[in-house]
């Protein structure tokens, strides 16, 4: 090594080594950096580093350079990826130790000592349990013991981090522990240690996991709440709130801990999160460990709903908290939307969050209730605060008290609407924020029953000039509104609305005209070709401040006019934009090229206007194409925007509303929200134009898979892992049609296209692709859409996949179905639970429907695999059907059920040639004899299908139940609901099946009157595949004279005219071309031989089909 190494390794020259310390804190950033080079390369001698940063914390005066040194310790010998510790030679090692348990006896300085604590902390986790460090264990046990409050404190810590890394290792000694901690809670003078001590006692119960070694602290429990009450009685609140955050702990990991003492435990918290005379941030943290208990569903359901009055009275306290807010100048006066939350106090915010959170953990049933309580007494207070309150209250639990609200929604919106005339300008913009949040979470039941009452409202509230900030809300509400509005409903209000919203873009304050061009946007969106009448008027106004809106402070506005005018554009469509599309998108192309900031909002707002234009034009946009791509795929491409920091220490992000932190252990992960949200979007859009162009998007199919495969791994944001899910199918489409229409590739490039994208089977660890995503996915959700997109992908080019690619996709859905079976067994075991009810059951059908919509997914690639493989793919399903058939047990839900029987139903279908799939006949058989009067609509559907079908192709096998079948579709088709709306599709498939049993089984049985009862219930209107296939039956039956059908002296001709009659007018949705052709050609064939019998006939039918039949045999 040279001089200046040797010298800073030398600890008889200490001044060398000292100095590079200060200069590692130097405010000089080139300094600090040079240091930083010296202090990497000294660290290749591992030995003299070490020693020289324990000389340091041992003799400097300078408290600032121990604490460093403190830390750099940790860093070199735990922390780094290549830690010093290995490399350190074992004299060394020894004197390391026994220096750093000097130190914490010796240290003057408090913060240095926990800085220290750290170092041994983190050092012990890694050596302890191999022996490393027999000392420490007696050591600290000593120290706790001492009497000496700092020793005492210093042994808690490092007791308290221990058990985040080996709970276990101190089962031993878990006799001992209980005492020491709590004679230390109990009895220690210092608040430090009272401190330490009950940090260390909820460490070890958080991280222990056997329930009967963690409630040995259970007597401790009183204790512990003793000293929260003990800080707060003292004035110690910085100490009171670090007791709060390790209850939270015990909530969030084992909240059943606090069960046997909930009462006591939940009242001492509530007094403190009511408690107006402490600080904000003090109430905020009893509330949220209250609020963590109520969310602990799944590790103790339903066990805060049964605590007496806990309900309401944490109700009562959040929605306090909603009192947080003054009416501030600033509020009233802004321009945009950057002050709407001036003079809300952190509390309000919390009390927001607090209320969604209850709702949704608690339910509608116990949280609504409560609200019915609370509100009437604040919508009538005297007091604005209250008022406004009650109105944030009703936005806030919407979307957890859904089912509950709409059987409330007719004096829910009343509230609503008396607050939207409200004299305080606050309280009817809290009203316009809950109308628009109830249109989203009670939608469209909202919109269908209530429109009347709520539209005139919202219109006439966009007149209020005197207060922008209301008007621009009743703007944004009407978004929300029409989001969910059927485009029936909303017609009658247009005129009143794009009226106020012409007279806003004119006039109004820039918040407003903002407000305006989003709610013009989601009402052309929602009218669709209703908008046409006011496109005229319309679209001069948004190209005037496309074109106008050129300053900085406008930016916003102008992207909202772009985002508009793409909207408008879809709705009244391609022909009727088309003269104005040119000129839109050249503004667009002059944007696009001009240099924009990078904060400019227009840049986001062009991905998807550019996507939108592409919908609506389809292949005329073509030319764009090579403009659009490069910003997009450059968006697609970005990076996370993440920092892993140490959880104590300081991030300069932390106030950044585009950056999100979360807390990981001893880390702390920041990541950019805005470049995520923006990768998102730019992934959404490409799937868009690969949807909307197909062939079209050929030039760029290749460089968009190469994208799109990796991000299937993205786990910073669901969205993209939706949109790479949702792209690949479509980009395979896209290829196979290029292909076939002469795009200069041939199939072997679609193959090794499909390759690619599915990845290679055989290294599972290495592998990419989205077999492997499949398999790695966390979330169910996306599992769900991940199986999907999979069907999608064999539909379209499952004949390229090779055996052992197939028997890989199998593999994966085994695994997945498997995988789902496992956590349906966990959400059984909770269950269980002492404190599981009806609410819980309700709660927990929501994650059920997911793990159902996995099966589904399976189902449907199973279905998708017989499709394109017919008995080819039987060997494949057969791996499966051992996690099938136990889900046609009568104890299994009856989508389980129905997803079952749907499998066998494909499988009879695609796989009877030869009889393949008769060996599941004798299983399958009961349950679609049972599930054809089932109490569930859509399995008596699947099943009445699988009869029809079964009837139609596995010839004599089926036969002795026939009869039996007949029977019970009868039954179906005659049954006194048969027709409403949630039955119509069973009955449509009961039909059907009658039909094709009487066809394929007729021969050997009487059939007469299932065909009078077939006859009768034709047409069918609601399945119309089924329809197609019924109707054709019918057609042929009537051209073969079927005398089973028409009767031995054509006493049935009446009904069938009838059913030809309603066919030919209903049109193309219930009989094809060629069939309405053979129906016409039967009925002029009557007319020339029995024309007074088919006049009378025709008569007596409905005025819609005596003119349909008789424009068609004109």
């Amino acid at each position: 090594m040279d001089a200046a190494m040797a010298a800073l390794c030398d600890p008889s020259q200490p001044e060398a080594f000292d100095g590079l310390v200060k200069q590692l804190m130097s405010p000089s950033n080139e300094e600090r950096r040079h240091a930083e080079g010296l202090f990497a390369e000294m660290r290749k001698h591992a030995d003299p580093t070490a020693l020289q940063l324990v000389r340091v914390i041992r003799t400097s005066p300078a408290a600032e350079s121990r604490g460093m040194c403190a830390v750099l310790l940790r860093k070199v010998i735990t922390k780094d990826e290549a830690s010093l510790w290995p490399a350190i030679t074992d004299p060394a090692k020894a004197t390391v130790k026994q220096e750093l348990m000097n130190a914490i006896q010796e240290e003057p300085e408090r913060s240095i000592c926990h800085k220290l604590c750290d170092t041994i902390s983190e050092l012990g986790a890694g050596i302890l349990e191999e022996g490393g460090w027999p000392e420490l264990m007696p050591f600290m046990f000593q120290c706790v013991q001492s009497g000496q409050a700092r020793l005492q404190e210093n042994a808690l810590l490092i007791f308290s981090q221990l058990a985040q890394y080996m709970a276990d290792a101190f089962i031993p000694y878990l006799g001992t522990l209980h005492g020491v901690l709590k004679q230390c809670i109990c009895q220690a003078a210092s608040s430090e240690v009272r401190t330490a001590a009950l940090k260390a006692t909820t460490a070890f119960i958080s991280t222990i996991e056997a329930p009967q070694e963690r409630d040995r602290f259970q007597d401790m429990l009183p204790d512990m709440l003793s000293t929260l009450s003990h800080s707060l009685q003292t004035g110690e609140e910085k100490t009171a709130q670090e007791a709060l955050e390790m209850f939270i702990e015990v909530a969030e990991t084992h909240p059943r801990f606090l069960r046997k003492q909930l009462a006591p435990v939940t009242d001492a918290m509530l007094q403190v999160a009511e408690a107006d005379s402490l600080e904000d941030s003090t109430r905020q943290l009893a509330a949220e460990f209250l609020v963590t208990l109520a969310e602990a569903r799944e590790k103790a359901p339903g066990m805060m709903r049964k605590l007496p009055n806990f309900s309401t009275r944490i109700f009562v306290c959040v929605t306090g908290f909603l009192l947080d807010i003054e009416d501030d100048p600033d509020w009233h006066l802004a321009e945009d939307e950057a002050q709407e939350d001036a003079g809300q106090g952190e509390l309000f915010d919390v009390g927001q969050e607090c209320l969604d959170r209850l709702a949704l953990s608690m339910g509608g049933k116990t949280i609504l209730p409560a609200a019915s309580q609370v509100l009437p007494g604040y919508a009538q207070d005297q007091d604005w605060k209250k008022r406004h309150a009650g109105l944030i209250v009703l936005a806030q639990i919407a979307e957890g008290c859904q089912k509950e609200m709409l059987q409330q929604l007719g004096p829910i919106i009343d509230l609503c609407l008396a607050g939207a005339q409200d004299p305080h300008p606050r309280v009817r913009w809290a009203a316009f924020q809950a109308l628009g949040q109830l249109s989203s979470d009670l939608g469209p039941d909202l919109q269908t029953n209530q429109h009347a009452k709520v539209m005139p409202v919202m219109i006439g509230a966009m007149e209020d000039f005197q207060n922008p900030r209301v008007q621009a809300h009743a703007a944004a509400a009407i978004v929300n509104f029409s989001e969910n509005c059927s485009s029936d409903i909303m017609p009658q209000y247009l005129d009143g609305i794009i009226s106020k919203l012409l007279i806003l873009l004119q006039g109004g304050k820039k918040m407003a005209q903002e407000g305006a061009l989003t709610a013009m946007a989601s009402v052309a969106d929602c009218a669709q070709q209703s908008f046409v009448k006011y496109y005229d008027a319309v679209i001069p106004y948004l190209k005037s401040i496309l074109t106008g809106a050129t300053d900085k402070s406008h930016r916003l506005l102008r992207a909202k006019a772009m985002e508009c005018i793409s909207l408008v554009g879809m709705a009244v469509g391609r022909e009727r934009f088309r003269q104005d599309a040119k000129g839109v998108m050249e503004i667009l192309v002059s944007l696009q090229n001009s240099a924009l900031d990078d904060d400019d909002p227009i840049s986001s707002y062009m991905l998807q206007a550019w996507a939108r234009l592409c919908k609506c034009l389809g292949q005329e946009f073509l030319p764009y194409m090579q403009i659009v791509m490069p910003p997009l795929l450059q968006s697609a491409q970005l990076k996370p925007d993440v920092r892993v920091l140490d959880a104590d220490e300081e991030n300069e992000d932390e106030d950044d509303d585009e950056v999100e932190t979360i807390l990981l252990g001893d880390k702390k992960i920041s990541i950019r929200t805005s470049i995520l949200e923006e990768k998102a979007t730019a992934c959404n859009m490409l799937c868009c134009y690969a949807d909307e162009l197909k062939e079209g998007f050929f030039p760029w199919i290749e460089e968009v898979a190469q994208i799109m495969v990796p991000l299937l791994k993205f786990y910073f944001h669901e969205e993209v892992r939706k949109a790479a899910v949702n792209t690949l199918p479509e980009l395979l489409l896209a290829a196979k049609l290029a292909v076939e229409k002469g795009c200069g590739k041939d199939i072997s490039w679609l193959k090794q296209l499909l390759d690619f994208i599915l990845g290679s089977p055989v290294d599972k660890e290495s592998g990419s692709g989205f077999l492997e995503a499949l398999r790695k996915e966390p979330e169910v959700e996306i599992t769900g859409y991940m199986l999907q997109s999979l069907q999608e992908i064999l539909l379209a080019v499952g004949e390229l996949l090779e055996a052992h690619q197939l028997a890989a996709i199998v593999e994966e859905l085994r695994q997945a179905l498997a995988k789902s079976e496992e956590r349906r067994q966990e959400l059984k075991e909770r269950t269980k639970s002492e404190d599981f009810d009806e609410e819980e059951l309700e709660l927990l059908m929501n994650e059920t429907e997911q793990e159902e919509s996995v099966y589904d997914g399976v189902a449907d690639c199973l279905g998708a695999m017989l499709k394109k493989y017919h008995t080819d793919a039987l060997p494949f399903v057969d791996q499966l059907m051992p996690l099938v058939l136990p889900t046609l047990a009568s104890d299994r839900s009856a989508e389980d059920r129905r997803i079952a029987i749907c499998i066998f139903d494909d499988m009879v279908e695609y796989a009877h040639a030869n009889g393949a799939c008769l060996k599941y006949l004798e299983v399958f058989m009961p349950h679609l004899l049972a599930g054809c009067i089932d109490e569930n609509a859509d399995v008596r559907q699947c099943a009445a299908y699988g009869l029809g079908v079964a009837a139609q192709h596995l010839g004599g096998s089926v036969q002795p139940v026939c009869q039996d079948a007949l029977q019970r579709l009868i039954r179906v088709v005659q049954h006194q609901e048969s027709r409403s709306k949630e039955n119509e599709m069973a009955t449509d498939n009961a039909i059907s099946a009658i039909g094709k049993i009487c066809e394929f089984q007729g021969g050997s049985m009487d059939i007469s009157q299932a065909l009078q009862v077939w006859l009768g219930a034709l047409p069918i209107r609601s399945d119309l595949a089924e329809a197609l296939i019924a109707h054709e039956q019918l057609v042929r039956m009537v051209e073969s004279q079927n005398r089973a059908l028409l009767g031995n002296n054509n006493e049935s001709l009446p009904r069938i005219i009838g059913v030809f009659g309603e066919l030919v007018a209903a049109g193309e949705d219930l009989l094809s071309l060629e069939l309405k052709q053979r129906c016409v050609a039967i009925l002029k064939q009557i007319q020339s031989s029995m024309p007074d019998s088919i006049n009378q006939i025709v008569a007596a039918l409905p005025p819609e089909s005596q003119s349909a039949l008789k424009t068609a045999i004109a």
